[in-house]
């Protein structure tokens, strides 16, 4: 009986030494995981699906379904319209193309391979080293300094003060001291002769004081006004009938592109440039709440509504002149012509 008892403990024991699945794998198995698990695919070239490294899909496509062989390249399709990719990729999707802003203009458009590009428009800036969520308006030198460097889209204009000798402070001086002892009369013929002769050197600012100066004079000589001026009024009637009449390229679509170069128009001249060419004080009121230069293409946008095929950039540039803005109306003509929307008139 003993030995009975003794020989069935030895199956027991033989039984639960049987091999089960909580037993090792064979040593294929492991180097089998060993494998999977160390792969190393070529760097920039290669990317691990699985156990298997697959080839990207060149610049301007993505991913459409991986390889089943190493080293092979799986499904791959050009990205859609407005999309891209500039490098080799695993992605399945494409990236969007930037939108270029409003005051942005296109460099270079967005293809398969490369996004769009964008640069501030002519007049602005937006320095490299700043975050450009705005272009800039270009500074203008001031009436002591002269351009040393024009602006750009990535820099400001750079101005420095105009070199004065002591020869020309006294020379100026000596004109000055004695206007204060000459006669009303007499101090309005000297300055409507310097007003005619250096007219087309003046600013807009200027020729306000000059004209509030003659204004003054001719009240105190009793004279209505116009009549002590004559030669300053027809100096000017003269430059008006020089100033050439534009004609557009392509049409509307000509003057609509020329809106941004009325952003130089000064800010406290706007609302009568506005009133002059018919917007209701009401409408420019309505806009007060947008952004400077969003305001004047708001309302320019307007008045080519309001006016349709009769609208053209020649009666834009009249009421800056009829304002004595000439140098604002310049500036618009010579932008309106570099760019190719506008030719002059002979």
């Amino acid at each position: 009986m003993t030995q009975f008892l003794q020989y069935m403990a030895f199956l027991t024991l033989i039984w639960h030494l049987k091999p089960t699945g909580a037993y090792p794998r064979s040593g294929l198995d492991l180097v089998g995981n060993r494998t999977r698990r160390d792969v190393s695919c070529k760097p920039g070239q290669e990317y691990l699906d699985g156990n298997i490294c697959c080839s990207y899909c060149p610049a301007g496509t993505r991913k459409i379904s991986p390889c089943t062989r190493t080293g092979e390249k799986g499904k791959c399709e050009e990205c859609d319209d407005g999309t891209y990719t500039e490098h080799d990729n695993e992605l399945q999707r494409c990236w969007k193309c930037t939108r270029c802003r409003s005051d942005q203009e296109v460099v270079r458009p967005c293809t398969p391979t490369q996004d769009t590009e964008c640069q501030c428009k002519l007049g602005r800036f937006c320095a490299p080293e700043q975050p450009c969520e705005i272009c800039k308006t270009c500074s203008r030198c001031e009436e002591d300094e002269e351009m040393e460097r024009r602006c750009t889209s990535t820099s400001n204009t750079e101005c420095k003060k105009i070199q004065t000798n002591a020869a020309s402070t006294s020379a100026k001086a000596s004109v000055i001291v004695p206007l204060v002892l000459i006669p009303s009369v007499v101090i309005g013929g000297i300055i409507i002769a310097v007003c005619t002769r250096r007219h087309h050197k003046a600013t807009d600012t200027q020729r306000n004081v000059l004209d509030g100066l003659q204004a003054g004079l001719e009240r105190s000589n009793g004279e209505t006004p116009g009549q002590s001026c004559s030669n300053l009024i027809l100096s000017r009637q003269l430059e008006d009938k020089q100033f050439p009449k534009l004609v557009p390229v392509n049409g509307e679509e000509s003057l609509r592109k020329c809106f941004e170069y009325f952003e130089e128009i000064d800010y406290y001249y706007h609302k009568r440039f506005f009133r002059h060419i018919g917007i209701m004080d009401n409408v420019i009121k309505s806009k007060d709440h947008l952004l400077y230069d969003d305001k004047i293409h708001e309302l320019l946008n307007i008045w080519v509504e309001k006016e349709g095929k009769e609208a053209t950039l020649n009666d834009l540039l009249k009421a800056l002149l009829d304002l004595n803005q000439r140098r604002t109306a310049e500036t618009v003509k010579e932008n309106a012509v570099l760019n190719g929307h506008y030719f002059c008139d002979n």
